[in-house]
Parts: structure tokens; sequence; C-alpha cells
């Protein structure tokens, strides 16, 4: 089956088409500045040529027209029509209360989705754009969406509860939902394939650390806790964001500032994390720069992550009453070698013991690498995502079966 998956942004548009007979990548790209001036890059395969081009694009349909002309160009095209696009996949941050998993959109789920607006304000109205973008263009193709919260919802009612009142938290429906769930699915599967053990006899840790990072505990190939929360802010110190703090620092600042609560929600998540710690940047490939140079913020940014992973992995390894393996994606868990050192060193006790050579030539490798030493009891992994073959694969299942 041919399967569009699509992620949206308020001004972007990405895209891969999917062979799922395959599990091949045909061509992928993104559309940006979508309402300003608008771009294309698009390349055909997994691996071609890119090709850039500036188009107008007042919004998502006008996008997804452009998109479909690319898939279809003779030249820089791999289908002949549109119609060979047999379904569309989209990526969705947050589920709320309302979705459990994947699912074929209808009217009623598109209207549910709305409701959901204010878990994930920076991403359900993009994706909702999108959405109404491909419909716009390809009224006719079913189109899935495939929820990041959704792989967390088996987690135990002691894993997602807060410690506020019943009332409040039923009325708002205030819990962990999680995030990245996708990511987490895609490579704690694959990492219980490695083992060569039933998936329900696997107890996995997965560490999605980029701009945005989760840890995930997975036993038998269900979640049972994740370091976000509520909201994405939650859990380890990220990009911009802070992750876990003492919920009374929020109102000790916006008293001492002057701020709104917006103005806090903004400070939180895009002047904190590795650039508020630091000073310097978000990037950790610039932290790692300063850190070679002798700048100390930098190093309390890196390490105060690192420690912090540390004791997820501490923390799940006992609510799993064991450990089989620890893997380490997306885009810092795949590039950063130092990170990973970082995390690992000092671990013995839990079994885990990495060869530091091998982890430090891992660096920009695409491929699923083990970097624990042989006698570790802990496999320790770092493993690719693929959070888009993931959408394809839900969105053929529910396509098939409706």
């Amino acid at each position: 089956m041919k399967v569009l998956v699509v992620n949206a942004g308020s001004s972007s548009l990405k895209y891969q088409l999917f062979d799922t007979a395959t599990e091949s990548v045909l061509a992928k790209g993104i559309c940006e500045r979508i309402g300003i001036d608008g771009r294309i890059e698009h390349r055909k395969g997994e691996n071609g040529e890119k090709v850039k081009a500036d188009y107008s694009m007042p919004d998502h349909s006008v996008a997804t027209e452009i998109v479909i002309k690319y898939l279809t160009d003779p030249e820089l095209g791999v289908i002949s029509d549109m119609s060979e696009i047999e379904a569309v996949g989209h990526r969705v941050v947050h589920g709320g209360p309302y979705f459990f998993e994947s699912v074929l959109l209808d009217d009623e789920v598109l209207a549910k989705l709305e409701v959901c607006r204010d878990f994930a304000p920076l991403h359900t109205g993009a994706h909702i754009m999108g959405i109404k973008g491909c419909l716009a263009v390809m009224p006719n193709t079913p189109q899935v969406l495939v929820f990041d919260t959704a792989f967390h919802q088996t987690m135990p009612v002691q894993a997602y509860t807060y410690g506020i009142s019943s009332d409040l938290a039923e009325k708002y429906k205030i819990r962990r939902y999680g995030a990245h769930g996708t990511s987490h699915r895609f490579v704690s599967r694959e990492m219980a394939k490695i083992l060569g053990k039933p998936i329900e006899d696997t107890k996995i840790i997965t560490c999605h650390i980029g701009n945005g990072s989760s840890i995930t505990a997975v036993k038998g190939g269900k979640c049972i806790d994740t370091s976000m929360g509520l909201t994405p802010l939650d859990g380890v110190m990220m990009g911009t964001r802070c992750g876990s703090i003492d919920p009374a620092i929020v109102p000790f600042l916006m008293e001492r500032e002057g701020w709104t609560p917006a103005e806090a929600d903004n400070y939180m998540n895009k002047k904190c994390g590795f650039l508020g710690v630091s000073g310097i940047s978000s990037d950790s490939r610039d932290i790692e720069a300063a850190i070679l140079e002798g700048n100390e913020k930098a190093y309390i940014a890196a390490s105060t992550l690192a420690y912090q992973i540390k004791k997820y992995i501490g923390s799940y390894t006992a609510a799993m009453n064991g450990l089989d393996a620890v893997v380490f994606t997306a885009g810092m868990g795949e590039n950063n070698p130092e990170l990973r050192e970082r995390v690992c060193t000092d671990m013995e006790y839990f079994g885990i013991k990495i060869n530091k050579e091998l982890n430090a030539v891992t660096h920009h490798q695409p491929n699923t690498v083990e970097i624990s030493v042989p006698e570790s009891k802990v496999k320790v992994y770092v493993l690719p995502t693929n959070e888009e073959l993931m959408i394809a694969s839900d969105t053929e299942a529910i396509v098939t079966r409706k």
C-alpha cells in the first residue's frame, strides 16, 4: 500500500510517501514558511538529491497541492496519479483523554481533536490545519490519526496520577499522558527483536533524546511509565524546556518578575533547558563545543541532563523489577556519544557497562549499534527511530480492516 505520512506544524508540512509492502520511502520532503512566502524541499527516495523551490503557500491546502504536484511530476515524482495514494497517516502529538489508539478520521474524531487543543496548543492547531489541508485536496482518501500519547495509555493508575485533588484532576482531565509514544513503540519493538525474546518477557528503557526528550519504561511491550506528563514540558531538561522543577518556582518567579501565566509558560518552554542553563545555545553540538573550550556553564547543562537520564534509568529499573536493555534514539540519543557515555558511566551496579571506544565512533551512523561490552548484563543500543514507518504501518492496518 502507498501511504502518505504527514507531520504538520503551524507553518510547515513534512511528508514521506511509503510503500508499506517493502517498508521503503518512495519520496520525502518538507513545505516550510506556509502562510508567509513558501518553500518546498523534495527528494526522490530516502537519500535522493534534494530539490528546492519557492512557491506561494497561503495555507496547508495549497502546500498539500504542491506536494502532490511533486509526487506526480514526470521527473521528480514517484507516482503517476494522486489516486495511487491509498491512505494518509497523520502524526498527532496529543490525543488527550479521548484517543487511546490510532483511529480512522471522521467528523466525530475531528470534533474530539478540536477539544484536545488545550493539552498541546502549540501542536494540535497545526495538526488540524494539516488534516484539513489533506481533506481539501484528497477528500475521498482515507485519513488515519496516529497519536504520540496512545502508547502510554497502558500506564497503571499510580504512574499517571498527580498528587492534586481528584475533583480538579477529573474535571480538567489532568494526568500524565506522555509524548513521543510512536518513537518509543518503534524502538522498543525493534529492541525486543534484537534480544530474541518474546516481547512479553522483555524489560526495556527507551531514551528518546532530542530538542524534546522523554524516557519510557516498557515492560512486556507496554508502557508502564514515562517522563513527560500532562504536557511535553515535564521530565528531563531539554533544548529550551526546563523539564521537571519544583512547582513552587513558578509562582515565585511570576510574583517577582510580574509575569502573566502565558509569560511564565513561555519562559519554561522557550528560555530554559540547555539554552537557559548554558546561556549559549539549545543545540547540544554547540554545548559540546563550548565544553571543549572550558565553558563551565555548558558542562553543567550537559552533565545535568545526563544525571537526570541516569536517575530515570535507575527508577524505571526498580519499577520494572529488572532491565534487559537501554536504547538511545532521536537526534541527541543517536548522535551525541558524549551524552551516552556520561549517562552510562558508573552504572555497573545496574549491570550497565559500555565500550567507550565503540560508543565514540557511532556518531552519525544511521545503523543500529550495540555499545555495551559482552559481559554487560544489560544491553545498551543506539537505535535510529522511525516514527513515520510506524505511522504508515498503523494507517495500513486501520484502512485495510475498516
